[in-house]
């Protein structure tokens, strides 16, 4: 059993990926050929997003929307702690400053209610992050951030393709930055990411800055990085856009039978007001390590997104106390995500939720 079956996606897509690949190698255009153009214009059209710039990756995404707001050094971002270190680490290399606010305990995502407390006169930007497939409280977000002049990029790594209240994640805040790295729902077979806005400057900003900060050849108007995704990476998304309603609406189906056999089992809660694309299938167990453990020797593969809550992590202990954001580090010692894509099994799911009962009655305390 796979934790994310792409072996059996890329079966199904194969004609369309290796006549995707050919072309390239037919044109030889490899960096910011024809396909950079058509996958933007084609994610712009799915998000609703006005502008969509691809880059390197996820992290690279976050990074140059931060720069794209011309964030000065000692400017402070909020975010969560319970997220990848790429959150905070594009903050800290844009020079700015991480201040962490805990999360909601049964969704995962940065508590909207907590933020307006943390916001000082530093503060320039909010960054909340869609954890597991799920936006976060984003009209919250939004309003507390227009109250008082501040910007939105919205982490939606894992959630591509998620709604909320009847929009698209990526397409509901200043900047929504997206990764396409091979395990999220949509990915591509490297590093690939993507940045959406409807603000024109900003996204003139981004695609200079992509490039080496240039507004036309060698003639370098801003900082910028090597920050460009390459035409193999949009050509094997956009073959793999081919089947992506399919894949959103089996991963939903996935999902919603996850939760009708653990129901009894603690998990991440889906707001009625939107959906989960279900990068992850994620519940909080007790005694993790003998559970894992325990899955492991069955034949299932799991994963633990996250262990350490960031400001616990010594890269970034600096920039909270670490008697902040209790819930984070409650959440840290529980989750466990188990094997989730559009092509999982209704054997191997089953499979699986009986290895979890079994491994969680083995695991409690006698």
């Amino acid at each position: 059993m796979q934790f994310t079956d792409l072996k059996t996606q890329f079966a199904a897509l194969k004609p369309g990926i290796d006549a995707r690949i050919q072309r390239v190698l037919d044109h030889g255009q490899y960096i910011m050929g024809p396909e950079v153009q058509e996958l933007e214009a084609k994610l712009s059209t799915f998000t609703g997003s006005k502008h969509c710039i691809t880059v390197a990756s996820g992290t690279e995404a976050l990074l140059i929307a931060l720069m794209a707001l011309d964030l000065k050094p000692g400017d402070e971002v909020i975010t969560t702690p319970f997220t990848f270190a790429a959150t905070a680490e594009t903050i800290l290399l844009a020079g700015c400053k991480p201040v962490f606010v805990d999360v909601e305990p049964d969704t995962c995502n940065i508590d909207a209610k907590l933020i307006e407390a943390a916001i000082t006169p530093r503060t320039k930007a909010i960054m909340p992050v869609s954890l597991y497939g799920q936006v976060a409280d984003m009209d919250e977000i939004n309003a507390i951030a227009a109250k008082h002049g501040l910007a939105v990029i919205e982490d939606a790594a894992q959630s591509f393709g998620a709604l909320y209240k009847g929009r698209r994640s990526c397409a509901l805040s200043t900047f929504g930055a997206t990764s396409f790295f091979p395990s999220k729902p949509l990915g591509c077979y490297g590093d690939g990411g993507a940045l959406f806005t409807d603000d024109d400057r900003l996204a003139q900003a981004a695609r200079e800055i992509r490039v080496h900060g240039q507004s036309a050849r060698y003639t370098h108007t801003r900082l910028g990085v090597g920050g460009r995704m390459d035409t193999l990476q949009c050509a094997i998304v956009l073959a793999k856009l081919e089947r992506f309603e399919w894949e959103l609406q089996r991963r939903a189906e996935i999902g919603a039978r996850y939760q009708r056999l653990l129901a009894d089992v603690p998990q991440v809660t889906v707001r009625a007001d939107r959906n989960s694309v279900y990068a992850q299938f994620t519940v909080m167990v007790a005694q993790r390590a003998a559970v894992q453990a325990a899955l492991t020797a069955a034949g299932v593969p799991t994963a633990v997104h996250y262990p350490k809550p960031l400001h616990l992590q010594p890269a970034y202990a600096a920039h909270c106390c670490p008697e902040c954001c209790e819930v984070s580090v409650g959440l840290a010692d529980r989750v466990l995500s188990l094997p989730m894509s559009a092509d999982l099994s209704e054997a191997d799911q089953d499979t699986v939720v009986a290895a979890l009962r079994q491994a969680c009655v083995a695991a409690a305390p006698a």
